[in-house]
């Protein structure tokens, strides 16, 4: 075997153990006698000064010891990032929204400090020494259990996503809030452990008839919702935990119903009760609210499912593009049918569109990300995603939606988002139709 001097073998293969250290010495001594010649170094992209970083003081001093935060915070410099409220959207914050700024997270785990919030009747302190959980009904032995009692059963930890179904509702009728976080802020996606609602249903004994099961929560509303049996044996998860620590407060401490795939207000938070029962319970919150209401004035009912959805969350109007180059266009995609396929990517408005990369992990009912390079030439681009899911499902048009469900509606907008993007690399949410 000969040496060569690019420290490679003739066959192509990678160096041997003896070449590798030589060929390191070699290009040190390289750039060393650079900088000896007065050759300059090459400059970092957005670097003022040639060379290694500068010493800073963080580097040439200690930092804050352990017990300084015993509950870690994020840097001061991320302090904008944070839940955001519409003030005009709901009478007061007790029966309001925060949303999530989707622009800011990375990877598809949403922290539980940035988990969007609805309320009914404000964020409640349960005490969960004192909190208990009903189940009754159809049932052969109903059962009153403690916090204690629950965590004794065999547990499961999921990643799923849960997205109110207002979220983009206020664009029905055109583009109003130029903003991703409260475009598309009212979804959010964690780990969460409890215990298979299946485990608890089977403790107690559903009977026969029993067909329907109704959750409540232990706020002032009592919020409730009926659910079918079927789906409450399928994959629903009586969770103690989110993000590898007890829930939040604001995310039903210390027990709330997870529902993958469907809307956001069926998974009941703080739960107190479960009702199995022969038909539904036809509550405020699926008679009154949480119905689709279609152009005749009839509403569609009972609409639980969560359809493939996705929004590009780089560029949008919090973050803009600098100056013209490469990008990578970034997006998040999801769906309650299961797996999100596939995502494209329209540059201009959906005339022509290209397959983005999706990253793992693909999780059923789970955020998914997806990117595509772009060169970017200065010009003006209509940015849009489309994403199918593993049952072919493709995401419409907002015009689509309105020739079948008219512009009255406030819940289940998963239309495609378009993001114009200017010459001076500023974006604004638009619609083409």
């Amino acid at each position: 075997m000969t040496n060569r001097t690019d420290g490679r073998t003739p066959e192509g293969g990678a160096p041997t153990r003896s070449h590798a250290p030589a060929l390191a010495r070699r290009r040190f001594l390289r750039l060393a006698a650079a900088g000896a010649g007065g050759a300059a170094l090459p400059k970092l992209a957005g670097a003022g000064e040639a060379g290694p970083p500068a010493e800073y003081p963080w580097s040439q001093s200690l930092g804050a010891g352990v017990v300084d935060r015993p509950y870690g915070q994020p840097a001061a410099q991320e302090a904008g990032v944070i839940r955001r409220n519409v003030p005009w959207l709901t009478a007061g914050t007790e029966s309001s929204i925060s949303f999530s700024p989707i622009q800011d997270l990375q990877g598809i785990l949403t922290p539980n400090g940035l988990f969007f919030e609805r309320y009914h009747a404000g964020r409640v302190d349960v005490d969960p020494e004192q909190h208990r959980l009903m189940i009754h009904g159809l049932v052969e032995r109903p059962l009153l259990l403690a916090m204690s009692d629950i965590v004794r059963f065999p547990s499961v930890s999921r990643i799923h996503f849960i997205e109110c179904p207002a979220n983009g509702g206020m664009e029905w009728r055109g583009a109003q809030l130029n903003s991703l976080q409260f475009t598309h802020g009212m979804i959010s996606c964690a780990e969460w452990t409890g215990v298979p609602l299946s485990t608890l249903l089977a403790e107690v004994g559903v009977k026969p008839e029993g067909k329907w099961v109704m959750f409540e929560g232990a706020d002032g509303a009592h919020m409730n919702r009926s659910l079918p049996l079927s789906k409450c044996l399928d994959d629903c998860l009586i969770a103690y935990g989110q993000n590898g620590e007890a829930l939040r407060p604001e995310q039903g401490y210390p027990l709330r119903l997870v529902v993958p795939g469907w809307e956001g207000n069926v998974s009941v938070k703080w739960l107190r009760r479960i009702k199995i029962g022969d038909q539904p319970w036809y509550t405020r919150e699926e008679t009154s609210k949480y119905t689709d209401l279609m152009p005749d004035g009839r509403s569609r009912g009972f609409t639980w499912g969560i359809d493939a959805k996705s929004v590009i969350t780089f560029p949008c109007p919090e973050k803009p593009l600098g100056k013209p180059g490469l990008y990578e266009v970034r997006g998040l995609a999801w769906t309650g049918n299961g797996k999100v396929k596939r995502v494209d990517v329209s540059f201009d408005g959906g005339a022509n569109w290209q397959t983005a990369a999706l990253h793992e992990p693909v999780l059923s009912k789970a955020l998914t990300r997806f990117s595509l390079p772009w060169q970017w030439d200065g010009g003006p681009a209509l940015l849009e995603s489309r994403v199918i899911d593993e049952t072919g499902y493709v995401q419409p048009t907002i015009a689509d939606l309105r020739k079948v469900r008219g512009v009255n509606s406030v819940y289940h907008n998963n239309s495609i988002q378009t993001w114009q993007v200017k010459p001076d690399g500023s974006v604004f949410d638009v619609q083409t139709a």
